[in-house]
């Protein structure tokens, strides 16, 4: 009997072979026989508004005036933004910005400075 290797995405144990590909019963992930069990990890790139990748350490510029929820004043357009590190979620930038202390900003409304 041989040994098929458990799946990449969910880590079961019970997948199957149909012909070249190997299948997952319970998430239904389906993957390449060809590639072994080697689980090919999907990279993330972070982009911004431009659609330059952006890097932990890079320097932003806001585009576009921003509330800040609790505070009464706003991050204005031009606001320079420096040693950024890029996270999961919805806002994906966590940063420092001066006058206001730390924050997160999505990609969406910053450039590469």
């Amino acid at each position: 009997m041989t040994t098929l290797p458990p799946c990449p995405k969910c880590h079961s144990e019970y997948t199957y072979s149909d012909g070249p590909l190997f299948i997952c019963p319970e998430c239904a992930h389906e993957w390449s026989s060809e590639s072994g069990a080697e689980a090919t990890e999907e990279v993330r790139v972070w982009r911004d508004a431009n659609g330059n990748a952006l890097q932990n350490g890079d320097s932003v510029i806001v585009i576009k005036d921003l509330k800040v929820k609790g505070a009464s004043s706003v991050v204005k357009v031009g606001t320079k933004v420096r040693n950024i590190r890029l996270i999961d979620g919805d806002h994906d930038i966590d940063c420092r910005i001066e006058g206001f202390g730390a924050m997160q900003l999505k990609s969406e409304f910053v450039k590469k400075a």
